[in-house]
């Protein structure tokens, strides 16, 4: 059940044997349906999740339009992080898209953790690094690349969601109608022909 995590600790920081016992005493496990709400708008996200099976995407309610911010896939952490980081309500919801399997952490055990096994802070500072760079990298793509670029450059990492999510929500996350999203990927194929 742990197996993806310590895979995924061990990219950044090592652990001894009792080390990651304390790790995973820390996590409960829980699976999840598709189209479960984790965290809607105006709650506060009492838990971080780590996704060893699944899909979930991160999205705002603009006057009853889901706008997709982000989608989460196996072997990253997800959460609505500003409401979790300040233990406020937050204006962010998170559902699953696929059922999931997941490890979830709440904010008590993840300071407890901090404390307790001081490795960890190196491992969080590490993750939102990560987090920092690819939020950038989506910023730019935005602000700088067209419609159909940022169509390609997700098509290149995450050409495997068109088969396992709605068409709508990857529209959604690009900027783009589904309308626009279906012109694309037809010219695409077109241009390859």
């Amino acid at each position: 059940m742990f197996e993806k995590l310590h895979k995924l600790v061990s990219q950044f920081v090592t652990l001894t044997d009792k080390e990651k016992l304390i790790l995973e005493s820390a996590y409960s496990i829980r699976h999840v349906p598709k189209n479960f709400t984790l965290i809607a708008e105006g709650e506060v996200a009492k838990e971080l999740y780590f996704i060893n099976k699944g899909l979930m995407r991160l999205f705002y309610n603009k006057d009853g339009e889901y706008i997709t911010a982000y989608i989460f896939r196996e072997n990253l952490f997800a959460s609505c992080y500003e409401s979790f980081l300040q233990q406020t309500p937050g204006i962010q919801c998170l559902e699953t898209l696929e059922d999931c399997e997941l490890l979830c952490i709440t904010k008590e055990a993840m300071d407890n953790l901090y404390e307790t096994l001081p490795k960890i802070n190196i491992l969080t500072r590490k993750i939102a690094e990560q987090r920092f760079i690819n939020s950038q990298m989506i910023l730019s793509s935005f602000l700088l690349d067209s419609p159909e670029t940022r169509y390609q450059k997700f098509a290149a990492v995450n050409g495997d969601l068109f088969l396992r999510i709605p068409h709508h929500i990857i529209a959604s996350y690009l900027g783009i109608t589904p309308v626009s999203l279906s012109r694309i990927r037809k010219r695409l194929i077109e241009k390859r022909s």
